[in-house]
């Protein structure tokens, strides 16, 4: 079954918009009386059958409606964003197939870039949840301080770092059911004094293992960990 994203979809005359409309007749082929899965991005999920077909646009018949509850817990990554858009774009892509709920950018001491497309990176998005048929958008965040970001609230905060001394793992100290927090720096890792403000923002230091990681791959790392210590037969 095709997915589709239509954000804000009427029940009273539902349709997708001129995008995706395209998307599922010049490019997907379908007709009148195919069927075809719609989601809001807001853990709705609309089964529907198109009922017309008219330019741009296609009409649809809503033939069931469910609504998916947010899981009991809620991954937040932090990342500061790489050089090459390319990169960051596919941190986010990955990010939101495994289950990220909210991204965010920020701004470091070594960071590489402090502006970020953000239209873009909802797209990037959007196609996400389309291809792992997912029913949640996670929410974006532009490019915020690192001062701002020390001061977001979550049941457990973490900072990774690529200093080898440091071996407290984020699969051992990240506990089951949590609002997570996870920072990940630039290439060049934190500053000693970023790091020193995290930590007496309560924010704990921690390692993705023993290889050192590009900032995107960290990123990736880090939401599959927190998401994969969900499942109930571990810990």
């Amino acid at each position: 079954m095709d997915f589709f994203y239509q954000p804000k979809l009427s029940e009273e005359q539902p349709q997708l918009d001129n995008e995706e409309s395209i998307h599922a007749l010049k490019v997907l082929r379908h007709a009148v009386g195919d069927q075809i899965d719609v989601t809001d991005g807001e853990g709705h999920l609309f089964h529907c059958e198109i009922s017309s077909t008219s330019g741009k646009v296609c009409a649809l018949k809503i033939l069931s409606k469910e609504h998916f509850e947010k899981p009991h817990y809620h991954i937040h990554v932090a990342l500061a964003p790489t050089k090459s858009s390319e990169r960051t774009e596919w941190f986010v892509e990955k990010a939101t197939e495994i289950g990220a709920q909210k991204i965010s950018f920020i701004a470091t001491q070594r960071g590489e870039r402090n502006k970020i497309n953000l239209d873009r990176m909802n797209k990037v998005a959007i196609a996400a949840i389309k291809q792992s048929g997912q029913v949640w958008l996670p929410h974006l965040e532009g490019m915020i301080s690192f001062k701002k970001i020390l001061q977001t609230a979550a049941g457990q905060k973490f900072i990774a770092t690529a200093d080898k001394t440091d071996r407290s793992l984020l699969f051992q100290l990240a506990k089951k059911r949590k609002h997570y927090l996870a920072l990940i720096g630039p290439e060049g890792d934190f500053s000693p004094d970023e790091m020193q403000q995290a930590a007496a923002a309560g924010f704990q230091s921690v390692s993705l293992g023993n290889n050192t990681l590009r900032t995107e791959t960290a990123g990736v790392a880090a939401c599959h960990l927190l998401n994969f210590i969900q499942d109930q037969n571990l810990r």
